[in-house]
């Protein structure tokens, strides 16, 4: 009776833990992508892509008019409400059909950020938790691990096929297709044109690998730590 009590309860915790892996295996890489993103979601990065891109040029606004816009742009997708009713000189910077694109930004970003949100609370649930347990730390390093190998093999198309993995990413999450503007007259696609968007993958693409291997070999290192 002892040894099967005994054989039910070490059966029972690896369960457990091979459960909490899973979720700490499965949270790293959202994590993962979620602080790379934020560290370059802020007026100051996007003004010095902006002005990599020459927007002041293509849009005719001063650079002063382009960071007040672009500013009240962010403030309306984070903070809301999301009215994207940012004007130069009195007149509307956005049309209908830009504004309402705007919206569903919105409405895609705040799922993820929850996701993002709840997964970081998880992660940092198992790490504390079980900090001094080598399992923990086999699974962040086999998350981050994946999320790595991802990360080049997505690279790599995006990389040599950008247009097409843009188009995909629209498609993917604005299925309902307003996403086509003009660059020529709406200003949405002149204050973020195609050269924003292609340097900022690169960025985030090599910051975000760069911190996946990071934690790979930082949570590898101490699970072997601890498993001696």
């Amino acid at each position: 009776m002892a040894g099967r009590s005994s054989a039910s309860a070490r059966l029972e915790h690896d369960q457990g833990t091979s459960f909490l892996g899973a979720v700490a295996a499965a949270a790293t890489p959202i994590v993962v992508i979620g602080v790379t993103v934020l560290l370059f979601f802020n007026p100051l990065f996007i003004g010095f892509e902006q002005d990599q891109a020459c927007v002041p040029a293509i849009t005719g606004y001063t650079p002063e008019q382009v960071r007040s816009v672009t500013g009240s742009i962010l403030a309306d997708l984070i903070v809301g409400p999301p009215a994207f009713t940012a004007a130069v000189n009195g007149q509307p910077v956005l049309d209908a059909a830009e504004r309402s694109h705007m919206v569903d930004v919105r409405n895609v970003l705040l799922p993820l950020a929850t996701l993002f949100v709840a997964a970081t609370l998880a992660l940092i649930a198992v790490a504390a938790v079980n900090r001094r347990s080598a399992w923990a730390w086999r699974a962040i390093a086999r998350g981050s691990g994946a999320l790595a190998v991802a990360g080049v093999l997505i690279g790599v198309a995006v990389l040599f096929f950008f247009d097409a993995a843009f188009l995909l990413f629209h498609l993917v999450f604005f299925p309902q297709g307003n996403f086509s503007f003009d660059p020529r007259t709406q200003r949405l696609t002149q204050l973020f044109p195609g050269q924003f968007w292609s340097d900022t993958a690169v960025v985030l693409g090599v910051v975000g690998l760069a911190i996946a291997v990071a934690v790979y070999l930082g949570a590898r290192r101490v699970a072997s730590r601890l498993a001696n």
